[in-house]
């Protein structure tokens, strides 16, 4: 069957084969067909179903349908309240069914560590555009359900210096931690900024080490964007933290 080449994959070549979705196998491959089986024994929709492994030695995946949040801009429904609620409530639904499981083991869940818009397939619901599954589960290991959650205040919200609103922002990251059920939320403004210097460090260290796609990363300004979002989350960390009480 024919091959296309799919959007992202900065170290690895991904391809749609008909309903599947083709990308090169590692070492996660097994935890992470175990998660995503996981999710279909429990009839969850939110991410592909796993297939196994090809003649190539590939993993294989269902192709979802949808709207994956590629380019920078995006239609409204896409960045509206109603849409970030349905992403706080679709992490707590897997969340909650890898907490207590032998995948995660002594930590709390199994965490996605990479929730973006870029990584969510949206479809029309009651006419507009809502998230309804994420892909990319290459990162996803046992965790603490702050950490995804502080990881969508930064992606979904876009957090740093092109915000505006500061308090029109604060009230959406309370949005999230509301729609999520997240009880324990004293420590969230310190995991965004530990997910943002932990990016521009992870990819500094990489580019520095030769990693041509961190290199190409590095090159396009990356580091210096995290880092700004960093600084932007310091200076206005009292706001937020007030938006959270």
């Amino acid at each position: 069957m024919t091959e296309s080449s799919l959007p992202g994959g900065l170290d690895n070549h991904v391809v749609r084969v008909g309903s599947t979705v083709r990308r090169p196998a590692s070492a996660r491959t097994g935890f992470i067909g175990h998660l995503l089986k996981t999710f279909e024994t429990s009839g969850w929709t939110g991410a592909p179903r796993y297939r196994g492994i090809d003649e190539e030695g590939r993993e294989v995946l269902t192709y979802l349908e949808g709207h994956v949040a590629w380019e920078p801009q995006q239609p409204p429904a896409v960045c509206s309240d109603e849409s970030l609620v349905r992403v706080a409530q679709l992490v707590r639904e897997f969340h909650d069914l890898t907490a207590g499981t032998e995948l995660a083991g002594s930590h709390e869940v199994v965490c996605h560590n990479d929730l973006s818009p870029k990584n969510t397939v949206y479809r029309p619901v009651s006419g507009a555009l809502r998230p309804v599954a994420f892909i990319d589960w290459d990162l996803a290991a046992p965790g603490g359900r702050i950490h995804d959650v502080a990881h969508v205040c930064w992606q979904y919200l876009g957090l740093g210096p092109g915000v505006g609103d500061t308090a029109h922002t604060a009230r959406r990251l309370r949005l999230i931690a509301d729609s999520y059920g997240l009880v324990e939320r004293s420590d969230l403004v310190s995991v965004i900024l530990w997910w943002q210097d932990r990016c521009w460090r992870g990819i500094e260290a990489a580019a520095d080490s030769g990693n041509p796609s961190m290199v190409r990363l590095r090159d396009a300004g990356a580091v210096t964007e995290v880092q700004e979002a960093y600084q932007w989350a310091s200076d206005h960390r009292v706001d937020m933290e007030s938006a959270l009480r």
